[in-house]
């Protein structure tokens, strides 16, 4: 009797975890910067706006003015390494690289641009990886952030034949971890300032004021954010939204008009952070940094300030390593 063939040992599984930010265009220029918009705004969680009314409007109008602007903007940002947005999150993966053990992979996509989810989720499970934590780096959750994210991997996940285990890292805008990494971070930033702000401005990334009466809980996300970062530094904070686009009605106040009207009501001495992102990128290196302090200093303000964002600091690291290594519970015990 002829034995049966010997097959190949399926290795141990590994785990995998996949950080998911926002995205960048690959190059300062318009034509880079082109791509990375028409793929950006093509998204239904973005623009809101049935596709019909919208790609020609996107296509005759937004791709031809606008990549010229946001190329000059990305110019005054732009590193040896990148754009900072990229280059970061590159940076927060490799700290956590042997952060859960030796049967952990971090690795790090975009949902626009590169590297791209579906090609860094076929990299972990060519790794072994039959386990992945899918998680975008977004406290607050938003359909056009956090959903996106994880509709686009899942649109992947489902042309796969051998599909992995997948958990989704949920909003952690209210996590005591979080909000204690935010305190700890902005209280060394304005200890290290040579003024005392008179007001301290959460500015974070705005949305249409639709997506709020659609039910979508960014809004209050951010509020709550703000409220619990406030009780933490025992100051009240500003909250304001930035990045407004087109002629919609948009989340209020808005960053760039209370940044004008503060020195008109005798506030000159301004600091600003946005706790809504997890890493330094164009909306806060460009938009506010450089266009808020112009704007604030224009109106009659004296002292401006803007405090980075978590990125890979020691505060940021600690909890990112916290929260994720939450998430992997059980999992971890398996292997």
């Amino acid at each position: 009797m002829t034995p049966p063939p010997d097959h190949p040992r399926i290795p141990k599984a590994k785990i995998g975890i996949l950080l998911i930010n926002l995205g960048t265009p690959n190059a300062p220029e318009p034509g880079a910067v082109r791509l990375y918009l028409r793929e950006f705004l093509s998204d239904p969680r973005v623009v809101e706006i049935p596709q019909l009314v919208w790609q020609p409007i996107l296509h005759g109008l937004v791709l031809t003015t606008r990549p010229k602007k946001s190329a000059h903007a990305y110019r005054q940002i732009w590193t040896e390494q990148g754009s900072p947005l990229a280059a970061i999150t590159a940076r927060q993966a490799k700290a956590l690289a042997g952060a859960f053990g030796p049967d952990v992979i971090v690795d790090h996509a975009m949902r626009y641009g590169k590297p791209a989810i579906a090609e860094r989720i076929d990299a972990l499970k060519a790794a072994g990886c039959g386990r992945v934590l899918l998680a975008p780096l977004y406290p607050q959750y938003c359909a056009a952030t956090t959903a996106t994210a994880l509709d686009e991997a899942f649109r992947h996940l489902r042309h796969m034949r051998w599909l992995p285990a997948v958990r989704t890292l949920p909003p952690y805008h209210d996590d005591p971890v979080y909000i204690e990494a935010l305190r700890e971070s902005a209280e060394a930033s304005l200890a290290a300032l040579d003024f005392a702000p008179q007001a301290v401005i959460a500015s974070f990334h705005g949305m249409p004021q639709r997506t709020l009466e659609l039910g979508d809980p960014y809004h209050c996300h951010c509020r709550k954010t703000a409220r619990l970062l406030s009780e933490a530094l025992g100051r009240e904070l500003r909250v304001a939204f930035q990045s407004r686009f087109g002629r919609a009605k948009w989340l209020e106040p808005a960053t760039d008009r209370m940044l004008a009207a503060l020195p008109g009501d005798g506030v000159t001495e301004v600091a600003i952070l946005a706790p809504g992102f997890a890493a330094d990128c164009l909306e806060t290196l460009e938009e506010l940094a450089i266009r808020g302090r112009e704007t604030f200093l224009a109106a009659g303000g004296r002292h401006f300030a803007y405090l980075p964002c978590l990125n890979d600091g020691d505060p940021g690291m600690e909890m990112l390593r916290t929260i994720l290594g939450r998430e992997l519970e059980g999992w971890r015990a398996a292997q």
